[in-house]
């Protein structure tokens, strides 16, 4: 039988709320929560090593989540209505979070899926909810990597998981400064193209089938004057209505896609 645990102030479930809401405590631990069924076996599809399983078993039982999981040396606890409600995130619930060990985001770790890599980097994002969208983006266009830089918050924010609805554990991930990342790419040969309202060509005139990277920045100030001189080309997606910009991964994935289109969605 699994462990059961019915009190708010019980040690465990103060350190998963911790995990939950303070980047800080993440960091410490190495730990950070997951919630859904869904996102946990995405998670799984992405070698996250998972260490316990929570659910709350009038809503899933242990057998389901056996049954739909690749579990292997796993603590399953079982949880009172009152602390699921309490850990839970999500209004629309599935009674299932677990606890994950993080990843280590560092460039050192990338290697690429294929010889002619394209690769979508994000400038100093700020809104998790861009992050998760710019996650899904990347996942649905295939990208080899998703290359962070400067970003305001850890990846491992409950809204980054939440809005990339587990894209997060589907992509290739690293995190680092804005300098190392522009030497990174420029040592593998990757043609840089930055996204921005200046100096700009039109999107769809560049050949993007080549190793290629295209750059995003935020919504409020696009990319710093470091990326626009250091790119191959800057480009523009030419607006047609009363306002010069858009959501950064609307944005990000007009471009991805005319690559994915040029290379004829290898």
């Amino acid at each position: 039988m699994p462990k059961y645990i019915s009190s708010l102030q019980n040690t465990t479930i103060k350190e998963i709320l911790a995990l939950k809401e303070k980047s800080k405590a993440r960091k410490k631990a190495g730990l950070f929560v997951i919630e859904g069924l869904r996102e946990i076996g995405l998670a799984i599809q992405g070698n996250y090593d998972i260490q316990t399983i929570l659910f709350y078993s009038s809503i899933i039982s242990k057998e389901k989540i056996e049954n739909n999981l690749s579990l292997l040396n796993v603590d399953f606890i079982e949880v009172s209505k009152e602390v699921y409600e309490k850990l839970a995130y999500r209004s629309s619930t599935e009674g299932i979070i677990a606890l994950a060990k993080t990843k280590d985001f560092s460039l050192d770790n990338i290697t690429f899926k294929s010889s002619n890599p394209l690769i979508l980097v994000a400038e100093a994002p700020e809104k998790p909810g861009n992050i998760g969208a710019l996650l899904r983006t990347a996942d649905a266009a295939n990208v080899d990597a998703v290359l962070i830089a400067n970003p305001k918050t850890d990846m491992y924010n409950q809204n980054i998981i939440r809005s990339s609805v587990g894209c997060i554990f589907t992509n290739t991930i690293a995190v680092s400064t804005s300098d190392k990342i522009i030497a990174f790419l420029k040592q593998h040969a990757i043609h840089i193209y930055g996204t921005a309202l200046s100096a700009s060509v039109n999107y769809h005139t560049i050949d993007y089938k080549k190793p290629t990277a295209i750059v995003v920045g935020t919504e409020a100030n696009g990319l710093t004057a470091n990326w626009l001189k250091n790119t191959t080309n800057n480009i523009i997606i030419p607006m047609q209505g009363k306002i010069d910009s858009m959501n950064v991964s609307v944005a990000a994935a007009i471009v991805l896609f005319e690559a994915k289109r040029q290379r004829n969605f290898t």
